[in-house]
Order: structure tokens, then C-alpha cells, then sequence
């Protein structure tokens, strides 16, 4: 159901056009088109598939992005001058609320940064309805400090009293929100099947050197809660064995010193992110196996990629993770564990576990089934 057309106008440059009091906005991502992480990629689905049916926009940050298309896949995008990371997203957040809360019905905030605003935005739009993701426990990362962990815990106990209904990715994070604050939750994990990958693969060449079917491969955000330091000193200590990582080597000093430190060792590669489907979709295709370190958060998406692809998984042994991969990955706790894996486990238990992997994920990370869960959530029949 179409939102309606209000007669309120605003410059974008030199033009004027007339906004729209919108069904849905989506609040907290780097932006659109997807070519950053989790939150981008879930926004592209759903606008794929609501914009058709829904007034959708999407609020962008204008950092670092010479285009700034005003329509993507049919939703209207609006851009703040902020980052959407770093110490500038509750800013940039709260922006885009302040922004979308007086024209739209339905909130979709990703990530609880900017949530110390919502009880305003309950104050001034009463009846715009708000739905929270509260990602993977911000608050408990190491890398923010002692007073950003505290904004971070306060945003997320506002949002979970202010939010109209709040969504977790993990079934851990949902007995944490209902220990914690004795609410019920809704349980929407990502997709994972984006696209025909084995056709973009076929496409594009190898980044690494390595011979396909020689390597394994990690993609992720080089943070110290996702244990990047274990997996590393596991293949220093198995030189036979050869490992990719694909990450933001130069985002942090925590990352540059890994790079400083590894970057000689002739069976690991360090590759700089990347963002392009294909490209992934070929390194994926080549591996061996996906180890999986993060041990904060919930349901990973780069996680359930790599499961929908048909990889097997060497995951770090946490519950989001056991959660994630239906307790049938190959799992470690310490880089001594990882390097003795790494070494002794065969292509039949690779192959056969990478089975699992994919019958799991066929059944539990598709984009049909998650954007359906949303759809049940943002537009409840009643209000429809």
C-alpha cells in the first residue's frame, strides 16, 4: 500500500521535489546501493522487494560517495553528512531519525547507536511505529571504551523500552534481550543466498595467489573480538597450511600491526576488503573451508554467505555461533585448536560438513524467508 503525497518541498542542489509521508524508513546504514556489510545488504533486500508495493526510503551517509543518486530500486535515498561509523554514527543516527520521524509510519532502525533519541521521536510522531534490530550487543565490544560502552548500553535500553517491537539476528541475542529486559523479541536471521554466485565466479579472476582448493579463507572486520590474532598465529604455527583474510587492514592500529606482523608470511594473504559479489563469490568458491572468528554478535551475514555457498566452517566456539550454524560446524577455542584442525582434517570431513552447511542455510537463510519475516513485523496486518 502506497504512502500518500504530501505537499512539502526541499532543495536537493538546485532542484525541488515534493516528499512523501513514507511507509517505511530505514534508518542506521552506510547507505544504498549495498557495497558495505550486513545492514546495507538486508536494506537492499527489502527495498527490492518493498518499493514496488511501499513508499520506502533510505537514509545515506554523503562521506566519501561522489554520486549521490536521489532513487534506488525505487526507494527515495536521503543523505547526511555524517559517517555511519566510528564516534560520528550516533550523530548521523540521530539525524536521520530527527529527519524521518515526522513523515513516515514505520521506523526500521539498524543498530542501536542513535537510539537514545527515540523517546523523542515518540514524543513528537506518536503514531509512527518503530522496529529496532539491535545487532550484536555494541556495548560489549573491545575496541569502544569505557564512557562509548556505556552510551552504547544506554542506547540499547532505550531502544528496547521505546521500540515498538525489536528484532534479534541470534537466537542468543534473543534470550539476552528477554533475560536482560524481559521482553519478548522477533528472531530474523540474514540471507544468505545472494545470487547466482557460481555464475558471477565464473566471471572474474582469483585475487589471491594461491591455487584454488589450497587455501582457507576468513572475511571480516579486523577487530579484536573476532579473534583475527588466534586465527593468524594458528597458520603461522602450520606453514604448510595457507590462509586468506579479506578485511580493513588499515582501519585501526590494532589492524595495522597484524598486517605489520604477518603480511611476510608466504602461506597467509592479507587482501583489503572487498565488496564486489563476484570477487567474493570466486574466493569462496576456491576454498577449502571458511574459518569463523568472531565471538561477539549475533547471526554473522559474511557467516551464512559462506554457509550458502557450500563452504565448511572452522568456527570460534560461542554460542551465536552454534546458534548460527545448527551446532554442526568444526569448532575451536584457541589458535592451538584451530592450527591442529587445519592440519589433520581431511577433504572427506571438509566436503561433508560444507554439505551441512548448505542444507542448513538453504532451509534458514534465504532472502524470501527473512524479508516475509520483515514484512510481518514492519506492516502487521492490523495496520495495513
Amino acid at each position: 500500500m502506497r504512502g500518500h503525497s504530501v505537499h512539502v518541498t526541499g532543495n536537493i542542489g538546485a532542484q525541488q521535489r515534493t516528499a512523501l509521508v513514507y511507509d517505511l524508513s530505514i534508518v542506521g546504514t552506510v547507505g544504498l546501493p549495498a557495497s558495505y556489510g550486513g545492514f546495507e545488504t538486508l536494506a537492499e533486500h527489502l527495498v527490492l522487494h518493498f518499493a514496488q508495493r511501499y513508499h520506502v526510503q533510505v537514509f545515506c551517509t554523503s562521506k566519501r560517495r561522489q554520486d549521490r543518486p536521489l532513487q534506488y530500486l525505487g526507494a527515495d535515498l536521503s543523505y547526511v553528512s555524517l559517517d555511519a561509523n566510528g564516534w560520528q554514527s550516533i550523530c548521523y543516527d540521530i539525524v536521520s531519525l530527527w529527519r524521518a520521524g515526522r513523515r513516515t509510519r514505520t521506523l526500521l532502525v539498524l543498530g542501536v547507536s542513535g537510539c537514545i533519541f527515540l523517546p523523542i521521536i515518540r514524543l513528537i510522531a506518536p503514531r509512527v511505529r518503530i522496529v529496532t534490530h539491535i545487532d550484536g550487543l555494541e556495548w560489549k565490544r573491545r575496541k569502544w571504551g569505557h564512557i562509548a560502552r556505556a552510551v552504547l548500553h544506554l542506547s540499547e535500553r532505550i531502544a528496547v523500552r521505546y521500540s515498538h517491537a525489536v528484532i534479534a539476528d541470534n537466537q542468543a541475542i534473543r534470550e539476552y534481550v528477554d533475560h536482560a529486559y524481559g521482553i519478548g523479541s522477533y528472531l530474523i536471521a540474514y540471507g544468505g543466498d545472494n545470487g547466482s554466485e557460481g555464475d558471477l565466479a565464473s566471471r572474474v579472476s582469483l585475487d589471491t595467489s594461491f591455487t584454488p582448493g589450497t587455501y582457507f579463507l576468513t572475511v571480516c572486520r579486523i577487530e579484536p573480538e573476532n579473534n583475527i590474532a588466534e586465527i593468524l598465529e594458528a597458520f603461522q604455527q602450520t606453514p604448510g597450511q595457507r590462509l586468506v583474510i579479506v578485511g580493513n587492514w588499515s582501519a585501526s592500529n590494532f589492524s595495522r600491526q597484524l598486517r605489520q606482523r604477518y603480511r611476510t608470511l608466504p602461506n597467509i594473504e592479507l587482501l583489503d576488503p572487498i565488496y564486489d559479489r563476484a570477487r567474493l563469490a570466486v574466493l569462496r568458491h576456491g576454498a577449502r573451508a571458511y574459518v569463523h572468528g568472531h565471538s561477539a554478535g549475533g547471526t554473522n551475514p559474511s557467516l551464512v554467505e559462506a554457509m550458502s555457498a557450500g563452504m565448511a566452517v572452522l568456527a570460534f566456539d560461542v554460542k551465536y555461533n552454534r546458534y548460527t550454524t545448527n551446532d554442526e560446524a568444526i569448532y575451536w577455542k584457541s589458535s592451538a585448536e584451530l592450527a591442529r584442525i587445519v592440519s589433520t582434517v581431511s577433504e572427506e570431513e571438509l566436503k561433508k560438513n560444507g554439505g551441512k552447511m548448505f542444507e542448513y542455510a538453504k532451509h534458514a537463510y534465504t532472502w524470501a524467508k527473512v524479508v516475509a519475516q520483515y514484512e510481518a513485523v514492519l506492516f502487521p496486518k492490523t495496520e495495513i
